[in-house]
């Protein structure tokens, strides 16, 4: 397989001919391919295909300047399991997930060789091996009571962090904050959504409240990473919201995994919370992980003019605003 973001005329051209684009559900359906098999979609690379041509099937980004895709034509018998592990494996690069895969009897030299076992699982390794890397005070503005805690899988990252003000007993339900990691709202503070607010806001209730943990998760963007964030920005320029720009791009509307949250609580020694969030997802998944939720604690702030859409989008995926 060969992601088709990375792909060069070179590499593409080894490939040939046999060679197939594979696609997540996701993007099939805006292209409105018809999906005969499970997972992904996979269609036959015709001779004559260029980077540029699957680039502009691949990436939403170019929809507008390339309207006219298509007709075509899936496969509709079974695919290789390697074809969907293609996609997870480029999800997990960071990149968009379209990738260019071809069946081969044995494996060239030059080429590296993965496991369908160790892509598909990944994110159960990733949690099961995660542990507290290092702890230290980091006095903050408004808790200077507070430690950060490292935490990091045996694979060397990505990192997540619990940031643990005024040391909270184990004994009673923690007040809780689960915050994924926003680049343009965290350090930016971008006007565009309300991760800003809401991760300052969080550290400054659980400091008045007398203490509490906020779990700072490395899940840019919904999961999808900041550089596929940015792809989603472009498409909502163009009408579409943020749950809708993900899915164009071949994503799920959220990839996030929170069980890596109940993951660090339990390795903290906490194993009930008070949740600070306005996402009843979030309460059933650390549920489902093995945490009581005794109360759900409402997290709301002000909207503005530039974010006013992506609360809507949000209201209308569930969020409790």
């Amino acid at each position: 397989m060969l992601a088709v973001e990375t792909l060069s005329d070179s590499a593409l051209a080894e490939v040939k001919p046999r060679a197939v684009l594979v696609l997540t559900h996701a993007r099939a359906r805006t292209l409105k391919i018809r999906l005969y098999t499970p997972d992904v979609v996979a269609i036959p690379i015709a001779v004559n295909a260029t980077v540029a041509w699957l680039r502009a099937i691949a990436d939403p980004t170019f929809d507008l300047a390339e309207p006219m895709k298509g007709p075509f034509v899936p496969l509709r018998g079974d695919v290789p399991p390697g074809y969907a592990a293609s996609v997870k494996l480029a999800k997990l690069a960071g990149l968009i997930p379209a990738t260019i895969a071809k069946r081969v009897t044995k494996t060239p030299a030059s080429v590296a060789a993965v496991s369908l076992d160790d892509i598909s699982g990944y994110d159960r390794e990733s949690l099961e091996t995660l542990e507290n890397v290092i702890r230290a005070h980091v006095p903050l503005a408004s808790a200077e009571q507070t430690e950060l805690v490292a935490f990091r899988a045996k694979d060397g990252g990505p990192e997540h962090f619990a940031i643990v003000i005024n040391a909270p007993s184990p004994c009673d339900p923690v007040l809780t904050r689960l915050h994924s990691e926003c680049f343009t709202g965290d350090l930016l503070a971008s006007l565009k959504c309300d991760c800003g607010a809401q991760l300052r806001g969080a550290v400054e209730t659980i400091s008045k409240a007398g203490g509490g943990i906020l779990l700072y998760l490395a899940q840019e963007g919904r999961g999808i990473g900041l550089v596929n964030k940015l792809r989603a920005y472009r498409l909502q320029d163009q009408g579409f919201d943020t749950m809708e720009a993900n899915e164009r791009l071949g994503f799920e509307s959220d990839e996030r995994l929170y069980a890596i949250g109940a993951k660090m609580l339990s390795l903290l020694g906490y194993r009930s919370v008070r949740l600070l969030t306005n996402n009843p997802a979030k309460v059933e998944a650390l549920e489902a992980a093995g945490i009581i939720v005794t109360e759900r604690v409402p997290h709301r702030f002000p909207g503005n003019a530039h974010n006013r859409e992506y609360l809507r989008a949000k209201a209308k995926a569930g969020h409790l605003l």
